[in-house]
């Protein structure tokens, strides 16, 4: 099953989509399927140009990011890998849908592109155990942790490189119940691809990262947890067109703007 969201020009509203990759078709729901039971209305929709997908969900309270949780990408970054998930927040105000544009800082000069396995929480989670964590996940979707590399590296804090406006590009759509222990994740820039790694390289898998993360905050329905990024990560810049795809979900497109 994925569940997407959607507009026609109208409010947002939910949809189950079906079929083939080029020939989707939209099954409108009624309600937001994260607190209410999937009911078809009996509306079709067929995605196409008239349909512009929105990030499937927006966080009610947070984004949840990991750092390093690849081993590679620690490596290409010259650090060790943490021994505990090294956690960040990112606002939901950094939220971007499916072809929307990532609009580059005008403070920063060196932004870079992070593909990610993203995890929605479905409901609240506190203190959860590992056996019981995934639960609590309402499903996964496909994330962009786009940052801001010079400023990273130069503020103390990771705030600024990771919270700005269009910093999270997030979609096409939700997957529930999908095992992600070894999915395939790449990021593609200019139709070259820049990453490719697998969740089972990840240092904290799914479940694990739940129930830590569940310890430090209360988590909501709603909540995302950016699960860290394989290496290969790279610069984008103004006119690139970036993709993220992750086995199973599928792929997250957003050109790259940098206003004048």
């Amino acid at each position: 099953m994925r569940i997407a969201r959607f507009t026609t020009g109208g409010d947002p509203r939910f949809a189950l989509v079906e079929g083939e990759p080029g020939s989707e078709e939209l099954v409108v729901i009624s309600g937001d399927p994260i607190y209410t039971p999937v009911q078809p209305t009996g509306e079709r929709v067929r995605l196409d140009d008239a349909v512009r997908l929105l990030a499937p969900v927006i966080p009610r309270s947070k984004i949840v990011g990991v750092g390093r949780n690849y081993a590679d990408h620690a490596a290409e970054h010259g650090v060790e890998v943490p021994t505990q998930p090294l956690l960040f927040l990112k606002p939901n105000t950094s939220v971007i849908g499916p072809d929307d544009p990532i609009v580059l800082p005008d403070w920063s000069e060196h932004v870079e592109h992070e593909a990610e396995l993203a995890i929605v929480i479905g409901k609240v989670t506190k203190d959860v155990p590992v056996e019981r964590a995934l639960d609590h996940v309402f499903g996964y979707t496909v994330a962009n942790d786009v940052t801001a590399r010079d400023i990273q590296r130069s503020d103390a804090q990771w705030t600024r490189a990771k919270g700005f406006d269009g910093s999270c590009p997030v979609g096409p759509w939700i997957v529930p119940g999908l095992d992600v222990d070894d999915l395939r994740v790449q990021a593609r820039v200019n139709g070259e691809q820049r990453q490719d790694g697998r969740t089972s390289q990840m240092v904290f898998d799914a479940a694990y990262l739940v129930s830590y993360v569940s310890g430090v905050f209360t988590l909501l329905p709603g909540d995302l947890i950016l699960t860290g990024t394989p290496a290969g990560v790279g610069p984008i810049v103004h006119r690139d067109v970036v993709e993220v795809e992750i086995e199973e979900i599928g792929v997250l497109r957003n050109p790259v703007l940098r206003r004048a």
